[in-house]
């Protein structure tokens, strides 16, 4: 047969653009289809605009009261700049996401909605493209609860509430999950009532002490998070909407936030005529993220596991090396890590404490309190911790909690892979004071029972007596 391409992607996120300009730069002729904008929802409306109205509130945070000697008056928000720079922040890194970009390494940039015509074809915008390898990366959208009554009312998710004209008087947030959670403490930071309606535990997969120190901190800065309690109906209010809750009073706000999880993109594809097996939690694939049509692969958000713009792009780079150099790279999710960035961050790698304890005997745990860190000391913020979770000498998991710590994640990833050791970690030397002296703290506590063991002690004792 022959073929318009030699790969096809569909799907300009961060998985398909990094699938799409790895193989483009081995030479391959590659053609890259997306609907909307390039960058997909990380970039547009998920994490980067998140991620700088959280810099934002946090500015405003820092702002307010007294503290090191310091007063200020507070804050003045202007919520017309503070969305500026949330622009602005999208603006500086689309390039790196952009046409232009991606077509100077070779890649066929089409705009129009791709769908299946066959097993190896695709048709868009009244072509056909067929290839011997395609890669199916159409990302996710918010899921939309079916509320009754919510039809009737207007609502934001996270693809309009960086549209907002003005400051909501009072934020109602559906969800307490990462998005949930991270737009209560920044909208409260700039000034909103904010109420958190979550139908069961908050955060219910992360480690509970973590989770009880990132609610006291929203509590303190007066968020209210109503945990195990379920909105049943909405309605239009005078000045917004109401909720209905049990148990509980109905909740009064001026905007409605949607933050109830996400489903997969995967609408007017056609996968049934590709014979690509799909469920409500996405496309079916194997470890090396193969569909049920061998030909195709379905990697990020569009398949079912998990929804990170870090997985999305591994596994983009998993597809390059499949398709493009022709290696058996298979996902491997052992270490992936996941990050909230509230304040204090949670941040995960592996399994957590409870999970391990359900999972494996002999479970030891060392922890480490950024209280003990001269750092965090210094900067005014010592609370929250770190624990490293060790089964049979080998790390399995480790939980973070506080300011910034999903940048310290990075040293017990690669413990995790094994291209390092907690007692490499203990060894290395780190620039003092920094917080990621806490990762020497925890490698070290792994062996402190070994280095200072009585046989330890009678040895340095022997030596001792040698050297009279």
């Amino acid at each position: 047969m022959r073929w318009t391409h030699d790969l096809i992607v569909i799907g300009a996120g961060a998985a398909g653009l990094t699938a799409a300009g790895g193989c483009a730069r081995l030479g391959l002729r590659v053609a890259l289809i997306e609907r909307d904008r390039m960058g997909g929802e990380c970039l547009n409306t998920g994490c980067v605009p998140s991620k700088a109205l959280l810099a934002a509130a946090r500015r405003a945070h820092g702002m307010r009261g007294g503290a090191m000697g310091v007063s200020s008056p507070g804050p003045a928000i202007d919520f017309a700049g503070v969305l500026a720079h949330v622009r602005a922040s999208t603006a500086a890194i689309a390039p790196h996401d952009s046409v232009e970009r991606f077509t100077a390494w070779g890649v066929e940039v089409i705009q129009g909605d791709a769908r299946f015509t066959a097993r190896r074809e695709v048709a868009v915008e009244g072509r056909r493209l067929s290839a011997p390898r395609i890669v199916v990366a159409t990302g996710s959208r918010p899921a939309i609860p079916d509320l009754p009554g919510l039809a009737d009312v207007p609502y934001l998710t996270n693809e309009t509430v960086f549209d907002l004209a003005e400051l909501p008087r009072h934020l109602v947030i559906l969800g307490a999950g990462a998005m949930g959670l991270e737009m209560a403490q920044a909208f409260r930071r700039l000034g909103a009532a904010v109420t958190v309606i979550e139908a069961g535990p908050p955060l219910p997969r992360h480690d509970p002490e973590a989770v009880a120190l990132l609610l006291g901190q929203l509590a303190a800065e007066g968020v209210t998070v109503r945990t195990n309690t379920r909105a049943t109906r909405i309605s239009p209010a005078p000045d917004g909407v109401r909720v209905e809750a049990t148990p509980g009073a109905p909740v009064l706000g001026s905007h409605l936030l949607l933050a109830a999880g996400r489903r997969p993109t995967l609408d007017g594809l056609g996968l049934d005529v590709a014979g690509i097996a799909a469920t409500p939690a996405g496309i079916t694939v194997d470890r090396r993220r193969r569909t049920s049509n061998p030909h195709v692969l379905a990697i990020g958000d569009c398949r079912a596991g998990p929804r990170f713009t870090h997985a999305a792009g591994y596994e983009g780079t998993v597809a390059v090396m499949r398709i493009g150099l022709g290696l058996p790279a298979a996902a491997d999710y052992a270490a992936l890590p996941s990050v909230i960035y509230t304040d204090p961050e949670l941040a995960q790698l592996g399994l957590t404490e409870a999970e391990a304890q359900e999972k494996h005997r002999n479970v030891r745990v060392h922890r480490e309190a950024f209280a003990d860190n001269d750092r965090a000391i210094a900067d005014g913020a010592p609370d929250g911790f770190a624990k490293l979770i060790v089964v049979g000498g080998r790390v399995t998991g480790v939980t973070m909690a506080g300011t910034g710590v999903g940048d310290l994640l990075l040293p017990w990833s690669l413990a995790m892979r094994g291209k390092a050791s907690p007692w490499a970690v203990s060894g290395a030397i780190v620039p003092y004071p920094t917080r990621s002296d806490i990762s020497k703290a925890l490698g070290f506590a792994a062996y402190e029972g070994l280095v200072f063991s009585p046989l330890a002690r009678r040895w340095a004792r022997a030596l001792a007596m040698l050297r009279r």
